[in-house]
């Protein structure tokens, strides 16, 4: 398996700019997730490390070797899609064994690849199926086995499980995880699910609108959102965001909201008079009959074994995730705190979280 490194990387249509000046590295035998809405870039640029599209300006490597405008062909490298584009007129084996053929493998070494691989997929019973009967989670583990079965350097994958029910995704995503681990791949998953992402992934980049929004590990971006698009796009229900009027001090440790004082992490750089944005997740909030910060409850959600409590402050609407024993009417006022280790500040114009003593903010071109 080999290293990935983007350096800069733009590419435009026309007057679109579809990729803007991305750098990343995809360490050897990561699982690395670009994450993303439709439309962010997240596809362009896996297409531009496979070699299906040129980039506009900016560098590839694999492995250490410069291949920006090598072809696809010479990368080596496998390509997963989101359809399985599998041969209808050949059964298990002679899909899973076809790539080995092209490149004129010898008869005995294909048989003993594609064995060794539908073993490693749980498919060795199917081999002599015929894929069109086969189910869509099983069609998905031939079109895997037909990229391992090369032993590329790199996998690259494009939303591989969205055309799968829930259920049976997320079982996928644990096998594609558990398979990674086994053969240990450098791997690049493009999906708009944050679930599959979080649950996968080594690194994630989230994308939006070209940008790299952050890059880091699963819990960096959950618990340090490096913007609030990141902090909205991560989390289900997202961050809330309390917006205020306020100036920061170096050195500070609590904000003022409407006559409260909330306790932050030690602020590390100054902000003037403006509008800024206090980020906490539901599951940080509690409630507390001494707090000034005040609401009155709107509605409740049973979800089994907890609830989402939607409650209107001067702020605007917050969701705290509770225990399913914690009784809460609609209607009544409550009192709300934070936990302050937890909470995260940003620009209210731009998005940019604030630095503290806990994050350092950023953003990824």
């Amino acid at each position: 398996m080999a290293e990935i490194r983007v350096e800069n990387l733009l590419k435009t249509f026309g007057d679109f700019v579809a990729v803007a000046g991305s750098s990343f590295t995809v360490a050897d035998g990561d699982f690395f997730v670009m994450l993303g809405p439709s439309g962010c870039g997240k596809t362009t640029t896996l297409r531009m490390i496979a070699g299906l599209e040129l980039p506009t300006s900016g560098a590839i490597y694999l492995d250490g070797e410069d291949v920006t405008f090598n072809r696809a062909s010479q990368r080596d490298i496998a390509f997963v899609f989101q359809l399985f584009a599998l041969y209808p007129h050949m059964n298990v084996r002679k899909n899973i064994g076809f790539p080995l053929k092209c490149i004129g493998r010898p008869r005995g070494e294909i048989r003993e690849r594609v064995e060794e691989t539908a073993r490693l997929l749980r498919i060795d019973h199917l081999l002599n199926k015929p894929v069109s009967g086969l189910a869509g989670g099983d069609r998905q583990r031939v079109a895997l086995g037909r990229a391992i079965v090369r032993r590329p350097k790199a996998f690259l994958m494009d939303e591989p499980l969205g055309t799968l029910d829930a259920e049976f995704r997320n079982l996928m995503c644990e096998e594609l995880r558990s398979l990674h681990d086994r053969i240990e791949a450098t791997t690049v998953y493009v999906t708009h699910d944050q679930l599959e992402a979080m649950s996968m992934a080594d690194k994630i980049a989230v994308m939006n609108l070209g940008f790299i929004e952050q890059f880091g590990t699963p819990q960096e971006i959950y618990d340090r959102p490096a913007t609030m698009f990141v902090a909205d796009f991560i989390g289900s229900p997202p961050m809330n965001f309390l917006r205020f009027q306020g100036a920061l001090s170096p050195g500070a440790t609590a904000v003022r909201m409407n006559g409260a004082e909330i306790a932050v992490p030690e602020l590390r750089e100054a902000r003037a008079e403006g509008e800024l944005a206090l980020g906490v997740r539901p599951e940080h909030i509690r409630f507390d009959a001494d707090s000034a910060l005040r609401g009155k409850v709107f509605e409740t959600e049973y979800l089994g074994t907890n609830q989402i409590v939607t409650v209107e402050t001067d702020h605007g609407m917050i969701k705290a995730r509770m225990r399913n024993d914690s009784r809460i009417v609609a209607g009544e006022t409550i009192g709300l705190s934070f936990l302050s280790e937890r909470l995260s500040l940003f620009e209210a114009t731009d998005g940019r979280a604030i630095k503290t003593a806990l994050f350092d903010g950023g953003r990824h071109g």
